[in-house]
């Protein structure tokens, strides 16, 4: 049933009821470039395969990060993440893959609530790879680690015969320190909670697709990459009932949200009026029928927030430059849990799902 047609509420919610997931099956033969999307397949593959294999209690958390104590040890807590960036073209309007690999790590970590550290850097190249494209990549790279203050102290380089990749793949990991008494994972999310966007979405997924010339559109559309340590500090700062936060990259706000719905075994309901999006950005998802929701973003969070601390926490927000444009869109109810709702402004509400695939894939 197509996730964009309108019903009434009662109907909703009994769909809802009617589609709560299970415990996930691998039913796929091969894998597909589906399997990467951040969507469904994806959640699937890391569900249902690599979950069953590695169980343990901190994978089982599935956030985007492990955070623990190292021998239960008191004092600050570790937290440590790693990620691969595969995205094409490796140069693009606001970044290019070495920026997008610093800032997506850094940003895994800091939704955790933890002060980004250290990374690694891990090469793989294509032979007949430009060497001054990668001089280009890796001085991008120590810009976003200046930037943030961190630093990269380890690393690895692989190259591989040529047709056997597609010029430049990076992996990264990180490690950070949680110094604040906070508790925060997609599972934490209470009914009553208010939830917070960053910023305008779908920039970076559009600017991806102008990049790939597959849209023809003349407008000034760039990547939003961007680390999110400092503003996650500021909004710590005022509060430590921070229940979640996640970065909305593949799969967009509405993956981020299912997730945690999911976990928290809650509903969010949001205001598709209170959605940031700007309006070059709206018009190429018009274009390619695609709704901004589902866009992946490389430099805006999700937070959800206790109630009483929502104004508190957008005003901190609204002060720093990465979330100047940060609006409160919606809020967490009990029912109907593991769902997404969001209310239009023609007084419809939509089921929101996560897509199987994402229609931009390699955006990261």
């Amino acid at each position: 049933m197509s996730e964009g047609r309108e019903r009434k509420q009662g109907e909703v919610v009994s769909m809802a009821e009617r589609l709560r997931s299970t415990k996930p099956i691998l039913r796929d033969e091969f894998i597909t470039m589906a399997h990467g999307s951040g969507g469904k397949a994806t959640h699937t593959l890391i569900e249902a395969l690599f979950v069953e294999v590695f169980r343990n209690p901190l994978l089982e958390m599935l956030d985007d990060q492990a955070v623990f104590s190292i021998d239960g040890h008191p004092g600050p807590r570790i937290a440590f993440t790693t990620d691969s960036f595969v995205v094409s073209p490796i140069f693009f309007p606001g970044g290019d893959i070495g920026k997008l690999a610093v800032n997506g790590t850094i940003n895994d970590l800091t939704v955790s609530g933890a002060e980004p550290l250290y990374l690694s850097a891990s090469f793989i190249l294509e032979e007949g790879f430009p060497v001054d494209n990668l001089r280009r990549v890796a001085s991008s790279m120590a810009e976003a680690c200046a930037e943030a203050g961190v630093a990269i102290v380890t690393g690895d380089t692989k190259v591989v015969n040529r047709g056997k990749a597609d010029g430049l793949f990076i992996n990264t990991a990180g490690v950070g320190v949680i110094r604040r008494p906070v508790d925060i994972s997609a599972g934490n999310a209470k009914p009553g909670d208010k939830v917070i966007l960053s910023g305008n979405i779908g920039d970076h997924g559009m600017a991806i697709m102008i990049a790939r010339g597959g849209i023809d559109l003349e407008a000034d559309i760039a990547s939003d990459t961007a680390p999110l340590s400092a503003l996650v500090k500021a909004m710590l700062e005022v509060t430590t009932e921070v229940h979640c936060l996640k970065d909305a990259t593949r799969g967009g706000v509405v993956s981020v949200l299912n997730e945690i719905a999911r976990h928290s075994d809650v509903a969010i309901v949001i205001d598709e009026a209170s959605v940031p999006v700007r309006n070059e950005v709206r018009a190429a998802c018009e274009i390619l029928g695609i709704d901004p929701l589902h866009v992946a973003n490389e430099g805006k969070l999700v937070a959800v927030v206790d109630r009483g601390v929502g104004e508190d926490v957008l005003v901190a927000m609204r002060q720093h430059p990465y979330g100047q444009h940060a609006e409160i869109i919606g809020e967490v109810t009990e029912e109907p849990k593991g769902r997404v709702l969001l209310h239009t402004p023609f007084g419809g509400t939509r089921v929101m799902d996560m897509l199987v695939g994402d229609p931009l894939p390699r955006i990261c």
